[in-house]
């Protein structure tokens, strides 16, 4: 069990990363940054230890085989004491017995991990102040005014004179008694009187927003607890959303008029959905959208008149996914309604807006994904993957043509400017990779090309290579896999391999930039980036293909790309790790199970690893929902039997005696 043992020991080893950790964390609220202190020490176990850090006489990567003795050890005097007295020995006792054990055994070799903490921490604090204190918080622009945050205050300046120092400041956590809470989103008022701001702590699931008058001294009118979304209507009406339990099931409307009052304005009565509210672009109507994980129903508040009863778009239709935007009278719809089952923008009369009155607007190609899309006064942008690489579509609609560009090949994430001015000329944006920080880029609707912003402080990192692959999965699928490495590595086969897998919700893996992944390709790792199905990166039908009763093409992709970097040299199962969070859990334990000898160490965040009991266990707040993920096991038998097939928790099994021996061999 070389993945599922505990080890309390560890906790010393990740607390001596947590100051760098912690000190991202309090003094960059908008880019948060967790490495290792999130992880639990009972779900960690140290593996692999490669180089002179451990001060080991073994071969570089070799598994510490007395970490499997202590257990062991451990487990034969507990055998004894049960032979002489069998009634004092519990299942708790010897857990107990091996949590101490571990810890001893941690205690006596923790010193061989000191000098290489210590380089890491200000390794990773240098590469944090090289990077991350470069990079400006999102502006929200407001025609002459400008709404920024730093470091827990909320700043107002003019568009032409953007400096903390010159800044008016309206807001500081600190000061209204939220000293431990970061800002998550702000919205101001159509005219610039009220300014509403979400702020969460790190121990809350809930958000509490808070209220300000901005007049000359900025006063705090309201305080809503446990809110998720908001959006103001008019200039005096704000409508939000309340979390409990981590769903959203109501909306309500408050008012800042003399008359003050607040109702309830819509409840979801369907546990599977989840509500949250949107403004459109042009600020015409607020959209209250009910969404399931494969099915969503939208209603219009007309902002000219917010106490009037919601207007519905289109009845939920089972499988068929919609948004909504607004234009001269015609709804924007972007659906999955319609074959191909993919994302297509579709239009419709206001008046007369049900799904018989859509018209195909525009279709994404086959194996395409829309990442986002932006609604301007006379344009619509969107941002593409295809083929791993990054694609910007813009749609004219005053000329009815479509210009695409394809953006620079390193690029593997973007992040769209804050809430940017619906009648701009010119479209915002940052791109970024893993190893990448982010660089600013603009498009400009009046001269038709891409604009690179001038040469920033942070260059683009030139000594990293990033490569494109694709496995062939069990099935013949073709599986995308991204890989980074240091362009001045040689002998790639020799390189520790740190392996990234999360495959559910059609959610893709992470690709923005993090420093500790440039710490590891400067210190010679490869990172590779595998896009297995369940994930979405090539479109709604890669979703559905590693979902439910097709989870296990996941965990199939998953092998195919790991054995596919070996075969081209790039590490060996004895330098490989795999790393997952949440979700992502699933496949990486899985394939723990099924195939350990593929790799040597696992990093699993936060992760989920009991499908089966979760589906089962319908009290919990969000098992009505993930079951169109998962499946129904108690509904259908033949669900109950696939998930036990896979589930990491239900497959444990004592497999870590024969890979001793084989690594007890390869030493001698």
């Amino acid at each position: 069990m070389k993945i599922w043992a505990s080890c309390i020991g560890l906790q010393n080893f990740f607390q001596a990363l947590s100051f760098s950790v912690k000190y991202y964390s309090k003094h960059n609220h908008l880019q948060t940054i967790y490495l290792y202190s999130q992880i639990k020490p009972k779900k960690c176990h140290i593996l692999d230890c490669s180089g002179n850090a451990c001060r080991s006489t073994l071969p570089p990567g070799s598994i510490l085989w007395w970490r499997f003795l202590s257990c062991k050890q451990e487990t034969t005097k507990v055998s004894r004491k049960r032979k002489k007295n069998p009634s004092v020995i519990t299942s708790e006792l010897l857990y107990k017995d091996l949590l101490r054990s571990e810890q001893e055994n941690w205690n006596e070799i923790s010193a061989s991990y000191e000098s290489m903490t210590k380089r890491i921490k200000q390794k990773l604090e240098g590469l944090h102040n090289k990077y991350t204190f470069n990079l400006s918080s999102p502006r929200i622009r407001f025609g002459e005014n400008v709404y920024f945050e730093e470091n827990g205050c909320i700043f107002l300046s003019k568009a032409d004179d953007v400096d903390e120092a010159n800044a008016n400041v309206l807001f500081s956590t600190e000061d209204i008694g939220f000293s431990d809470a970061h800002i998550q989103q702000i919205r101001i008022s159509p005219d610039q009187r009220y300014m509403a701001a979400s702020l969460k702590s790190e121990n809350s699931e809930e958000a509490t927003c808070v209220i300000m008058k901005l007049d000359h001294f900025p006063v705090m009118e309201k305080v809503i607890p446990n809110i998720f979304s908001f959006e103001w209507a008019t200039s005096d009406v704000l409508f939000y959303t309340s979390q409990k339990n981590l769903k959203c099931q109501e909306v309500f409307m408050t008012t800042f008029t003399n008359e003050r009052h607040t109702k309830l304005v819509y409840t979801e009565q369907d546990a599977r959905f989840f509500v949250d509210i949107y403004c459109t672009k042009d600020r015409r109507f607020l959209t209250i959208n009910s969404n399931s994980k494969t099915t969503s129903e939208v209603w219009l508040v007309d902002c000219s008149h917010p106490f009037k009863s919601p207007v519905l778009v289109q009845a939920r239709t089972k499988g068929v996914i919609y948004h909504i935007e607004h234009r001269n009278d015609e709804l924007y719809i972007l659906t999955t309604y319609g074959e191909p089952a993919e994302y297509k923008l579709m239009k419709a009369p206001v008046a007369s807006s049900g799904m018989e009155n859509w018209q195909l607007f525009y279709a994404l190609e086959e194996k395409t994904k829309l990442i986002d899309l932006e609604m301007f006064s006379n344009h619509c942008i969107m941002f593409l993957q295809h083929t791993g690489h990054l694609y910007l579509n813009v749609i004219s609609f005053v000329s009815h043509s479509i210009q695409s560009i394809k953006l620079p090949t390193w690029a593997c994430a973007f992040e769209l400017e804050s809430h940017p001015e619906h009648t701009t000329s010119t479209c915002y944006f940052q791109l970024s990779s893993p190893v990448h920080p982010p660089k600013c880029f603009a498009y400009s609707f009046k001269e038709n090309n891409l604009i690179e912003q001038a040469e920033q402080e942070v260059p683009i990192i030139k000594n990293c290579h990033t490569t494109r692959l694709l496995a062939k999965s069990k099935d013949e699928t073709l599986v995308p896999i991204t890989v980074f490495h240091n362009i001045n590595s040689k002998e790639l086969h020799r390189k520790p391999l740190l392996v990234h897998v999360y495959g559910a919700y059609g959610i893709d893996l992470n690709m923005s930039f993090k420093e500790e992944k440039l710490m590891l390709i400067e210190e010679g790792w490869i990172l590779a980036y595998c896009h297995v199905r369940g994930g979405g990166e090539l479109g709604l039908s890669w979703h559905k293909d590693g979902c439910q009763h097709n989870k296990l093409k996941g965990l199939q992709d998953l092998k195919a790309c790991i054995m596919l970097l070996h075969e081209l040299g790039f590490s060996q199962p004895k330098y490989t790790a795999l790393a997952a969070a949440s979700a992502g859990g699933v496949l990486a334990g899985a394939l723990c199970n099924t195939d350990p000898e593929l790799i040597r160490a696992m990093v699993l965040q936060a992760p989920f690893l009991d499908v089966l009991n979760t589906m089962m266990k319908t009290h919990l707040p969000l098992t009505m929902e993930e079951q169109e993920e998962w499946g129904n096991p108690l509904a259908d038998e033949k669900s109950m039997k696939y998930i036990k097939n896979y589930c990491p928790y239900q497959n444990i099994k004592p497999q870590f005696l024969s890979q001793l021996m084989k690594m007890i061999k390869e030493y001698h």
